[in-house]
């Protein structure tokens, strides 16, 4: 996934060098085709969201990218790596930013959850590993 988020950025001015990139992956995919994910029973269908961001990780922009991941019981449903839409000046920054996408996409799925017959009664626990970005979270005066 995170090869191809790189690749889509090139899709307007491509040269040879992310042609070849891009076979390459085709030929991960064709080989990887009979991998897939296996999910167990779970007693407890508890949603738990994991986030994390890099720091200015495109040189060409110095934008940094998201990424979340959430799991729902045994197994992961729902996944993103995605740019940041504006410049992060700290690393803290570019953490409460993907923390915020994380949440956001907390409340819909639990939104689907509860129309599906499962809702969650507990709030959902959000992983970030940025304590900064944690602090100004839980801070109610930087809101």
């Amino acid at each position: 996934m995170y090869a191809v988020s790189l690749l889509s950025r090139f899709m307007h001015c491509s040269n040879e060098s992310h042609f070849r990139a891009a076979k390459r992956v085709l030929r991960y995919i064709k080989g990887t085709l009979s991998y897939g994910m296996q999910f167990t029973k779970a007693e407890n269908l508890k949603l738990v969201g994991y986030c994390d961001s890099d720091w200015a990780g495109s040189l060409d922009d110095m934008k940094s990218t998201t990424g979340y991941a959430f799991n729902l019981g045994s197994g992961m449903i729902c996944w993103s790596s995605k740019k940041q839409a504006v410049v992060a000046q700290s690393t803290a920054e570019a953490e409460y930013i993907a923390a915020a996408a994380v949440v956001n996409q907390a409340i819909w799925l639990r939104k689907i959850l509860a129309d599906l017959n499962h809702e969650q009664k507990e709030a959902t626990e959000i992983m970030c590993d940025n304590l900064s970005a944690i602090a100004i979270a839980k801070n109610p005066v930087f809101h």
